[in-house]
């Protein structure tokens, strides 16, 4: 989102402790995706490279909203660093708006992904990306677009991107499995989807006015995660529980919030946070495109994604239970672009933790939020940029 979106809303600011966890006791059965006495042999060159512990545990961490060019503020280096250092997760995902606008050249563009890249490869932590409506801003300076900034991210010794799926709307559609200890299952998965940038100008000679302005999730991806999904169970006997991450949220984030479609009221919300188990913040609306993409009913319909989790909307930072899946945000992590008015502009900068756990019925066994006033970083609403750092001296060749 840009930061003259927000400035032409009023803030609501409704419910939600800032640092609740939210546990998914009750997302339904899972015991039957791991058959004891099934042991299912992967592809011989599939990398194994995400595996759980030999404990049954595994640690996610969401990085959202990074959202700045190459003289990115020293204080979201610094939150990034002090979560992995705090967290240490297996796995990191930068789930879109990772660079913004205000890159000339295309080393310019470079050095902005290498800011974010940097905290993951120092220390050797798995990570990977998926896009937003702003990491292309400064394309039509640079020259740089999505499947350039894809090939750079992939350059990384670390880095988990592929190069996505063929012929679909997006750049670097993909899926991540995460096998057992002895890598002879797979245990988990990860959707990432590009969501888009913005609607298109017109469809059908209709323009989009009165209508919200970003982009969704085409029928093409839809139907991709479905046959994919079913590939999947198809593959390995059973349905390999997952999440979801995705820039731009869905409609029904939403109607979630209120458990109404049509009514937004206080009492609508007071309703839906016992409905939903709702926790976290609000402070801004939802921001989905002007079409529902039928997303939700898709991964509803195939029982496997057991949450959905997006940014875009950066002083949002709730989460709840939609109809036994898990629909949230993470809040902004970048002190580069907007976030709550005046001397509280960075209160809620921070990231999503995901605790998996092969012992639990669920495997995803809880979420929660962690902020950058819990590590003692500045909050201060003033600018902190720095120069950027230095780019590798050598780069990884591209893999396939």
């Amino acid at each position: 989102m840009s930061s003259k979106q927000v400035n032409r809303r009023d803030f609501i600011k409704i419910g939600g402790a800032s640092t609740l966890a939210l546990t998914l006791g009750s997302l339904g059965d899972a015991s039957s995706f791991f058959d004891k006495n099934r042991t299912v042999h992967a592809d011989a060159n599939e990398e194994k490279v995400l595996r759980f512990h030999p404990n049954g545990k595994f640690k996610v961490v969401q990085f959202n909203d990074t959202q700045d060019d190459e003289r990115i503020d020293r204080r979201t280096i610094e939150l990034m660093e002090k979560v992995l250092d705090s967290e240490k997760p297996d796995f990191v995902v930068l789930n879109g708006d990772n660079i913004t606008g205000g890159c000339d050249t295309e080393l310019e563009m470079k050095q902005a992904m290498n800011n974010i890249a940097q905290p993951m490869e120092n220390r050797g932590i798995k990570w990977a990306v998926t896009f937003g409506n702003h990491d292309e801003d400064s394309t039509t300076k640079s020259g740089v677009d999505e499947s350039k900034m894809l090939e750079f991210y992939r350059s990384y010794k670390h880095n988990l991107n592929d190069k996505g799926a063929k012929q679909i709307t997006g750049t670097g559609n993909m899926n991540l499995l995460v096998w057992d200890a002895q890598a002879k299952k797979a245990a988990f998965n990860f959707w990432l989807l590009d969501s888009g940038r913005y609607a298109p100008k017109t469809i059908a000679g209709q323009n989009f006015d009165g209508y919200p302005t970003w982009d969704w999730l085409r029928f093409d991806q839809v139907s991709w995660y479905n046959e994919t999904s079913m590939k999947i169970e198809n593959r390995f006997g059973y349905k390999v529980p997952s999440l979801m991450f995705i820039h731009i949220p869905l409609w029904e984030h939403r109607y979630m919030w209120y458990a109404s479609v049509d009514s937004r009221t206080e009492a609508d919300h007071k309703r839906a946070l016992d409905k939903h188990q709702i926790t976290g913040e609000r402070n801004e609306e939802e921001c989905p495109g002007p079409i529902n993409s039928g997303l939700f009913s898709a991964i509803q319909h195939r029982g496997d994604v057991k949450g959905v989790f997006c940014g875009h909307d950066h002083i949002n930072t709730y989460a709840g239970n939609y109809y036994g899946i898990m629909l949230g945000y993470s809040g902004s992590t970048g002190f580069g672009t907007y976030g709550l008015a005046g001397a509280d502009k960075n209160k809620l900068r921070g990231a999503r933790v995901f605790n998996l756990d092969l012992n639990h019925e669920n495997v995803l066994s809880e979420t929660h939020m962690v902020f950058a006033k819990d590590y003692g970083i500045d909050l201060s609403p003033n600018d902190q940029s720095i120069d950027p750092a230095p780019l590798p001296e050598k780069k990884q060749t591209v893999k396939n």
